[in-house]
Parts: C-alpha cells; structure tokens; sequence
C-alpha cells in the first residue's frame, strides 16, 4: 500500500510511519521539521519531503505525482499555549490547511481507500460527564480545540458530501518513545520520564507537580494507537465518523510516578505548586466505538511505561 502522513516527523506521525515501512508499505512523509525532526525516521525507504502544509503548490505537487491508498492528517500546532498565543497561525495550519489538502486530495486522487484526521480530546473542553463520549457535548476552550473540531467535522463532512472516504479520531493522553520531553506541547510522561533518566544518571532534578497528584488522565501507549488508527482507516464501517483513541480506563499522577518508581527503583523528588486555572482535573475516554470496530489496547500503564522507559534508555 501507498501512504501519505503529513506531519510525519513528529511524534505519532513518525511513530505510524516507521511501523508501516517496517511492514514493507511505500511511506511519503511530509513535514517542515517545525516541530517534528528528521532523525525520529528510522526506516531508510520512507521519502522525506521538507515541506509546509500550507504551501499549495507544493502539496499538489504531492498529490499529483503519485496515488495514495491512504493519507493520514497529522501536521498542526500541537500546543495548546501556542495557540492561545499564535491564534491565526493556528487557524491556517490546523484548519486552513486540512480543508486545503482534502480538496486538493478530492481533486487528484482516484483510488483513496481513507483520509484519516487526527483530532483531540480538547474539543469536549471543561464538560465535566465521564466518561468522554463521541456525542459528549461539545465545549472547545481555546483556539487549537476549535480549530481541531471545525476540521474533524469538515473531514467527515468530505465523506458524506463530496465521497471522499474519510475519517477522524480524538487522541487522549497519548506517550511513547520519540516525544520530545523539552518541547512545550510534550505529554507529561515524557517529562516524567526525563526525570527519571537524569536520576539513573546520577543528575539531580524534581518534578513540577501542580495540584496534588490526583488529577487523572487517560494515557494510551503509542502501539495501541497506532493499531487503533490502521483499524479506523482500514475499516469499511468507520467511513464518516470519528473514534476516541484511548485506554479506556484512567491513572492518577501520583500512580503514573509510583509506577516509574517501582520499574527504576528509585524515588522521584516532587514540588507541589498550585493546580493551575483552568486545568481539567479528570478526564478518560469511552472507547466502546472504537472496540465495536475490533480494537483491543494491550498495555496498561504498568507494562506501557516500562516497554516507553526502556526503549528511551536504549534509544538515548
């Protein structure tokens, strides 16, 4: 199969990609290495292309040269600070150019199998009902959340107007290897987690703890995402609609530290400072949807951060 990942250096993007070559697949990767880095692939027969998703031209270019099976949407401004910050720069990355490539997609590409987009959990905002369902109410707090929403909708919106086979999926808490702990967007077990290497290094360090440790999240390790997006995508039933990509369950800070601890052996010196204005305090997904279609996480938070952990230290 031939596919497309915009974004494909960051994170979840050279994560997916990596995985698909492995698997003997044709992988294009587009980014602009803004936030993503080259080094995060791996696999020496994915086609890097260093481009902007809002340059036009290029991107149809792209789609033109060659036909894709299909294309994954992961390049966005993936910090929430960022967009309340950078608001139009936001609106043109992490909406504009979703609705440019699937025209552009709808306009040169015969065969599409799936266009698949990358969504969040920040659109259900501070809606306090747990578990989080796809038909929760829909309350975006800032601009990112917005723009993820208006997007996933105009992605499925592609599917049901104009038969282009799309979908869209809502990312929880995800982590794994290749999160960068330095970045301002990162997940906070990646942060986590650099702590805890600079302790086996001998380094001193602590961790920054805002509210007492309770708050809890609902963290899914990168291999049970990566499945959970080639099911969405492969699936003939998931046309149109949109999935939470989550462990289904939920962990407290306080859990997630004593579980590092108890895979190192050693303990994480912590500062407490207050919880900060406007932070959810809990939040976990309903993945029903999402197992209706087949998928089935296979690690906890145990058996995922010690898989994370070690490759961190194997791949540093």
């Amino acid at each position: 199969m031939n596919y497309l990942i915009t974004g494909g250096a960051g994170f979840i993007g050279s994560s997916l990609a990596n995985y698909l070559a492995k698997e003997g697949h044709s992988v294009t990767v587009v980014d602009d290495l803004s936030m993503g880095k080259k080094e995060n692939i791996v696999v020496d027969s994915i086609r890097f292309i260093e481009a902007d998703v809002q340059n036009l031209s290029k991107l149809e270019k792209i789609l033109k040269e060659k036909q894709y099976d299909y294309i994954f949407l992961l390049a966005a401004i993936a910090s929430v600070a960022d967009s309340v910050e950078r608001p139009i720069e936001t609106h043109n990355i992490n909406f504009e150019s979703i609705l440019q490539t699937l025209q552009l997609a709808s306009q040169n590409q015969r065969n599409l199998k799936r266009v698949l987009f990358t969504s969040s959990a920040a659109v259900y905002g501070d809606e306090p009902t747990l578990p989080k369902k796809e038909e929760s109410i829909i309350r975006p707090l800032t601009p990112y959340a917005i723009d993820k929403f208006a997007a996933e909708k105009y992605t499925l919106l592609f599917n049901n107007l104009y038969g282009i086979p799309t979908s869209a999926v809502r990312f929880f808490n995800v982590y794994g290897l290749r999160q960068n702990p330095a970045s301002v967007y990162s997940g906070v077990l990646s942060i986590i987690s650099n702590q805890f290497k600079k302790l086996i290094n001998q380094e001193e360090t602590s961790f920054k703890m805002y509210g007492d440790g309770s708050q809890t999240r609902d963290f899914v390790f990168i291999n049970d995402v990566i499945d959970a997006l080639l099911l969405v995508a492969e699936s003939n039933d998931s046309k149109g609609e949109v999935y939470n990509v989550g462990s289904g369950g939920y962990v407290s800070l306080n859990e997630v530290i004593e579980a590092y601890e108890k895979i190192t052996g050693m303990k994480l010196p912590i500062e407490y400072f207050p919880a900060r204005e406007g932070d959810i305090k809990n939040s976990y997904a309903d993945i029903s949807k999402l197992v209706n279609l087949g998928y089935k996480p296979k690690y906890d938070i145990q058996s995922g951060i010690r898989e994370y952990f070690n490759a961190l230290l194997d791949y540093m």
